[in-house]
């Protein structure tokens, strides 16, 4: 997904970090605003954001010669919502750039964009309407992280088939081209990060509730008219329950 130093057009390089600079800035707000007024969730907007850079870190091998891994993103924007997200993948991928080669300035905006900002609100959009929907906490989740990793790469193909449009079929057949490689392995990442995703919530449900229900990761229930947070707990630990089993087994 990283797209390497300089291998943007100049154009497009500036013009993405264009596009990505207000999701920055608002992000970097609405961080700001969370520490201040809840100090206690440091900790766990740092775990967000350590959890991203080390699945983000992992550079796999694709069966057609590019490099895929996970992105590790959806996890945060769930507990701390897309805006968040989008500083802490600023921060990974510059580190990351700087650190790891991989990836770049000159392409850093290009990979906010696809990574840090689309990622996160498609990650979120999708588990939030699966919430909605009543579907178990654990569901939504691996959802949530399977559609934030995917869809980072679907704007990947994106950038690239803009910048790099196919000599007989245009913009059209380079986006086929580009989304085909990433998805030979990108669709089981997907799938194994979701999974991944699941298993650290659940030892999050378990160690930090209080902190989860304060971020409304559960949906509390309407009983005679009011929202309880006893219905709310309730609620989480019968997903677990139900989700427990099923996600052991996959895993295994």
């Amino acid at each position: 997904m990283h797209i390497a130093e300089g291998f943007l057009p100049p154009a497009h390089a500036v013009a993405w970090g264009i596009a990505s600079a207000p999701f920055v800035v608002h992000g970097v707000r609405s961080l700001t605003r969370e520490v201040r007024e809840h100090p206690e969730s440091t900790l766990l907007i740092g775990a967000s954001g350590a959890f991203t850079f080390v699945l983000s870190a992992l550079k796999l091998p694709s069966v057609t010669g590019s490099c895929s891994h996970p992105t590790g993103t959806g996890l945060g924007a769930i507990l701390f919502r897309p805006p968040v997200m989008a500083v802490l993948g600023t921060i990974t991928l510059l580190f990351q750039a700087l650190l790891l080669a991989h990836g770049g300035l000159t392409t850093l905006g290009a990979n906010v964009f696809s990574m840090a900002i689309v990622g996160p609100w498609a990650g979120y959009g999708i588990y939030r309407l699966l919430r909605r929907l009543d579907v178990p906490l654990m569901v939504a989740v691996f959802f949530g992280a399977f559609v934030a990793d995917l869809s980072t790469y679907c704007v990947t193909s994106v950038q690239l088939a803009l910048a790099f449009p196919d000599p007989s079929s245009g913009f059209l057949g380079a986006l086929g081209k580009f989304g085909s490689i990433f998805a030979v392995t990108q669709i089981p990442l997907a799938v194994s990060e979701g999974l991944l995703t699941v298993l650290v919530m659940r030892l999050l449900v378990q160690s930090s509730r209080g902190e989860l229900t304060r971020l409304g990761v559960f949906l509390a229930r309407k009983q005679s008219g009011t929202r309880t947070a006893e219905s709310a707990e309730t609620t989480a630990a019968t997903e677990i329950t139900e989700t427990s089993e099923t996600t052991e087994t996959v895993v295994r």
